[in-house]
C-alpha cells in the first residue's frame, strides 16, 4: 500500500533553518494533495502546510513567511523548508496525504526541537 517516510528533523537554534523532506512509495498514482501538520506533547495536531496536485499553496498563519512548501513529483517527494525557527515550533512533524479517492494516509512524524 502506500508508505509516507519523514526525514531532515533534529535539533536546530532559534533562527536557524531545516528542511524536511516525505517520500511517498506505493500504489499512490492519484495524488490530490500532501501537507505537513505538527504536534506539540499535550497539543492538538494542527495544519502547517498544503500543496494541491494543481500545485495551489496553503499555510498557517504563524508560518507564512517563513516556511515553504513545494514538491518533486518525479520523486513523489514534498519538502518543507522553514526558516527563523522558533521555540514555539518544536513538535514532531507529520507527512500527510490526500488521493483523489478521498483516502488519508499518515507518515510517523519527524521531531523537530528548536532550543539552545
Amino acid at each position: 500500500q502506500v508508505q509516507l517516510v519523514e526525514s531532515g528533523g533534529g535539533l536546530v537554534q532559534p533562527g536557524g533553518s531545516l528542511r524536511l523532506s516525505c517520500a511517498a512509495s506505493g500504489s499512490i498514482s492519484s495524488i490530490y494533495a500532501m501537507a505537513w501538520y505538527r504536534q506539540a506533547p499535550g497539543k492538538q495536531r494542527e495544519l502547517v502546510a498544503i500543496i494541491t496536485r494543481g500545485g495551489t499553496t496553503n499555510y498557517a498563519d504563524s508560518m507564512k513567511g517563513r516556511f515553504t512548501i513545494s514538491r518533486d513529483n518525479a520523486k513523489n517527494t514534498v519538502y518543507l523548508q522553514m526558516s527563523s525557527l522558533k521555540p514555539e515550533d518544536t513538535a514532531v512533524y507529520y507527512c500527510n496525504l490526500q488521493s483523489t479517492y478521498g483516502t488519508i494516509y499518515w507518515g510517523q512524524g519527524t521531531q523537530v526541537t528548536v532550543s539552545s
